[in-house]
């Protein structure tokens, strides 16, 4: 019996966290907006251009670290947006962490989880696969 390969825990804690920074995004555009804090064209271009950003780095964690570095430098700007909408220092500060959390845990659990497919693995060979299933 195959096993079906297993996605990087890391890739996908990150990329949750890219897709949900996209939605956080545009409602920072609306707020923006709503307050007239910059020129319309600048909110809508900004915007989009962020949120963008935000779901192409989470469609590339899954494919290296082009992902992961694009990601990285979002958070950066995320921060930054806080220069237009001052709350967002405060949120893309939370943003920041949850990304560093997200890469630190999700890599702690992408390695435990080659060492125990490891010791399966080892186990099956030295004991046979399929047990009593397999005599029955």
């Amino acid at each position: 019996m195959s096993r079906r390969p297993r996605r990087s825990a890391r890739a996908l804690f990150t990329a949750t966290l890219l897709l949900s920074e996209a939605m956080v995004v545009l409602f920072a555009g609306l707020v923006a907006y709503g307050l007239r804090l910059a020129p319309v064209p600048v909110i809508v271009g900004g915007g989009a251009v962020l949120a963008l950003w935000a779901i192409l780095a989470g469609a590339l964690v899954r494919r290296g670290t082009v992902g992961y570095v694009l990601g990285s430098v979002l958070q950066v700007a995320l921060v930054a947006t806080g220069l237009v909408v001052p709350m967002m220092f405060a949120v893309g500060g939370i943003f920041a962490v949850l990304w560093l959390v997200s890469l630190r845990i999700g890599g702690q659990i992408d390695a435990e989880r080659v060492v125990r497919e490891d010791a399966e693995r080892e186990y099956e060979e030295r004991h046979g696969t399929g047990g009593a299933a397999a005599a029955g």
